[in-house]
């Protein structure tokens, strides 16, 4: 009696190819969403999709920008479906740990109180900032100046040329400086006390 080549189940298969990237695709659809039960349903979503496509998954060579690459189109298309955009304030964004390590990296040897106060007033500020935005620039700002991902990978991600990327980007980071500039100064005098 001949041995039969043994071939995993389909399920351990898509499962080894999967697993290994949950934890980042969650991750993403969390800065996508800002919400975790819709960036726990954002991943459910693109998992039962991606299943009957064992074989495609496969075939791909580099997995894990593929797969945030299927999970921004299922963003997308359930933004779309919905008719509602995802917002959420910066410092959700970053864990209470590396929001105070953001924080301290932007302290000068000088910590006069006029100091404190402005770091007291950033964070709030930037989300009403973001808050202002497109959901396309916030997620582009995010994922490359906060999440640190390079350019090339969000051209992948988003499916465009990284030229494109590159001009969006200055446009986006353009915006945000406009919107912290009118913040920061506002058109009234109201504010300013006289002599």
């Amino acid at each position: 009696m001949a041995i039969l080549p043994f071939r995993p189940s389909a399920q351990k298969r898509f499962q080894r190819l999967v697993q290994p990237h949950l934890t980042a695709l969650h991750s993403f659809a969390y800065r996508l969403t800002g919400n975790l039960q819709d960036a726990e349903d954002l991943v459910q979503d693109v998992v039962v999709k991606l299943y009957p496509r064992l074989n495609e998954l496969e075939s791909v060579d580099q997995l894990r920008p593929w797969l945030n690459r299927v999970l921004y189109r299922q963003f997308i298309d359930s933004v779309r479906k919905k008719g509602r955009q995802a917002d959420r304030p910066v410092s959700e964004l970053m864990e209470a740990d590396s929001q105070s390590d953001w924080l301290d990296s932007q302290r000068s040897d000088d910590q006069s109180p006029e100091l404190e106060l402005n770091k007291e007033r950033l964070g709030p500020m930037l989300d009403r900032a973001l808050e202002q935005m497109s959901p396309d620039q916030r997620t582009l700002l995010l994922l490359h100046d906060v999440d640190g991902w390079r350019q090339e990978d969000v051209a992948e991600v988003l499916g465009v040329p990284i030229g494109t990327v590159k001009s969006r980007l200055h446009r986006s980071r353009a915006a945000l400086r406009r919107h912290l500039q009118l913040a920061v100064e506002p058109d009234d005098d109201s504010g300013r006390l006289e002599h």
